[in-house]
C-alpha cells in the first residue's frame, strides 16, 4: 500500500528551468548529460550495491526525499534499449554512420530530441535505432545502458527490445543474440544490475515484423538466455491490438509472459483489447484506462500492473501536464503501479527523477517510495527468490535511511 507523505516535495528536479517537470509541455526535455568509459582515480563509484543511507542524507533534512531517492534499490520494467541511448552514445554511433541525419554534437541532440508529437517522437526514435548498424553497436549500446543504470542503484530490470529494427538493417541474427547476451553477462559481474530482455512488435512495421519478432523469439536455436516476455510497442493508433493475437500466442505457448503497450495514445477499448486478445499480464502505459471504471476495478482486482511513465506521456503530449496525468486516479482505484523511464535521455529523465515525480503527485515519503519500489518488484517476472533478495533490501535500506 503507497502511504501518503508530507507536502509536495521541492528541489532541484522542480526548480531547474531545465529540468522536464518545470518545462512546458509544448517543449520536449533536454537530454540529460549522462557519463560514461571506463572510470578514472578519484571518479565516484557506478553503484555500490550496499549503499549507507547515512552517506546520502544531508544531516540537516530528516526528509531529504532526492537523497533518499538516488540510494533507494530499484527495478525498472519500461525502459526501451535504443530509447535508452544516452546524448554521449547517440553521437558516438551519429560519429560511426555520417550518413546519418542524428546530429554528432550532445548539445544538438537536445534541438533534434524536441517532439511536437507522437508521431514525431517515432520519426525521431527511428532515426536514432538506424544508428545501430553492426553487433558493435548493440554490445555497446546494451553495456552503457546497464551502467546508467547500474548508477541509479537499479537491482534489476526488464529492458525492450525490438530486434526485428536490427535485423532488418542486416545484422546477423545469431550475431545480435550474442551481442545483447554479451553485455548482459558483462553488466551482471561488472556493475550488479541483473538484466532481462522483452522483445517487442514494431507495430507500425505491421504483421511482417510480428512474425518476425515471435520466430526470433521462441526458436530455441536464437532465444536469448535472458528472455522472459514479449511486447508490442510503436503507435497505437491505426495498429488495432487484436491482430497481433496469433503472435502473442506462439510466445506465450513458448513461455514468454505478455506485455503489450496499450491505452497511451488511444481509449481504453485498447486496454481492453490487450487484455482479452493479447492475454497482458502488465500494461505498458494504459494512461487512458483512467477513463473507465470497469477497467481500473478489473487491474486492481486481478493485480496487472500498469508500467506507468509519467514524464514521457507529457514529452509525447498523451497527456497534457504533469498534474493532469491518472496517477493518482489509478493509485486511488487500487491498481498495482510502477513507475518507469520509458526512454530516459530522449524526454530529459531518468528513473530517479521519475520517482521524484511520483513522489510530489502522489504525496510520498520515504516509506511510500518503498513501496512503491516494492511494486515494481512485485510485476517484474523475476524469479520469487531475486524478488525476495531486492525487497529485503528495500527494507533494510529503507529502515537505515529512518532509523535516528
Amino acid at each position: 500500500m503507497l502511504r501518503p507523505g508530507p507536502p509536495p516535495i521541492r528541489g532541484p528536479a522542480y526548480d531547474d528551468p531545465e529540468s522536464p517537470i518545470s518545462r512546458s509541455p509544448r517543449r520536449a526535455p533536454r537530454p540529460y548529460p549522462a557519463a560514461g568509459g571506463p572510470r578514472r582515480s578519484g571518479e565516484e563509484p557506478l553503484t555500490d550495491r550496499h549503499t549507507d543511507p547515512a552517506a546520502l542524507r544531508d544531516p540537516g533534512d530528516a526528509h531529504d526525499v532526492h537523497a533518499f531517492i538516488a540510494g533507494l534499490p530499484k527495478a525498472e520494467l519500461h525502459v526501451h534499449h535504443v530509447g535508452s541511448a544516452s546524448p554521449r552514445i547517440v553521437s558516438e554511433l551519429a560519429a560511426r554512420h555520417p550518413d546519418s541525419k542524428v546530429p554528432t554534437d550532445p548539445e544538438a541532440l537536445a534541438d533534434y530530441f524536441t517532439f511536437t508529437d507522437f508521431a514525431h517522437f517515432i520519426d525521431v526514435y527511428l532515426s536514432v535505432v538506424d544508428l545501430i548498424r553492426t553487433p558493435e553497436d548493440v554490445r555497446l549500446l546494451t553495456y552503457e545502458v546497464a551502467r546508467d543504470l547500474a548508477r541509479q542503484q537499479v537491482r534489476y530490470a526488464e529492458l525492450t527490445i525490438t530486434p526485428f529494427s536490427s535485423t532488418r538493417r542486416g545484422i546477423d541474427e545469431r550475431a545480435f543474440m550474442d551481442a545483447i547476451e554479451d553485455a548482459r553477462k558483462a553488466a551482471e559481474a561488472e556493475f550488479g544490475t541483473v538484466l532481462r530482455w522483452c522483445f517487442d512488435i514494431p507495430g507500425e512495421a505491421g504483421l511482417e515484423a510480428a512474425e518476425e519478432t515471435a520466430r526470433l523469439a521462441t526458436d530455441d536455436r536464437l532465444r536469448p538466455e535472458g528472455l522472459v516476455s514479449f511486447g508490442l510497442g510503436g503507435p497505437e493508433i491505426g495498429v488495432p491490438r487484436p491482430q497481433f493475437k496469433p503472435y502473442f500466442d506462439r510466445a506465450i505457448a513458448a513461455g514468454l509472459r505478455s506485455v503489450p503497450h496499450a491505452g497511451e495514445t488511444t481509449g481504453p477499448g485498447t486496454v481492453w483489447d490487450a487484455l482479452t486478445h493479447l492475454h497482458a499480464e502488465r500494461i505498458g502505459h494504459g494512461t487512458s484506462s483512467a477513463q473507465d471504471p470497469k477497467l481500473l476495478a478489473h487491474l486492481a482486482e486481478h493485480r496487472i500492473a500498469l508500467e506507468v511513465c509519467p514524464t514521457s506521456n507529457i514529452a509525447t503530449r498523451a497527456v497534457r501536464t504533469l498534474e493532469e496525468h491518472p496517477i493518482r486516479e489509478f493509485v486511488a482505484a487500487g491498481v498495482l503501479v510502477t513507475v518507469n523511464s520509458d526512454d530516459p535521455p530522449m524526454f530529459g529523465t531518468d528513473l530517479n527523477n521519475e520517482y521524484a515525480v511520483a513522489a510530489r503527485l502522489l504525496g510520498l515519503d520515504e516509506r511510500g517510495l518503498a513501496d512503491l519500489a516494492k511494486n515494481a518488484v512485485e510485476a517484474s517476472f523475476l524469479d520469487l527468490t531475486g524478488k525476495a533478495r531486492i525487497s529485503a533490501e528495500i527494507d533494510a535500506y529503507t529502515k537505515a535511511w529512518l532509523a535516528p
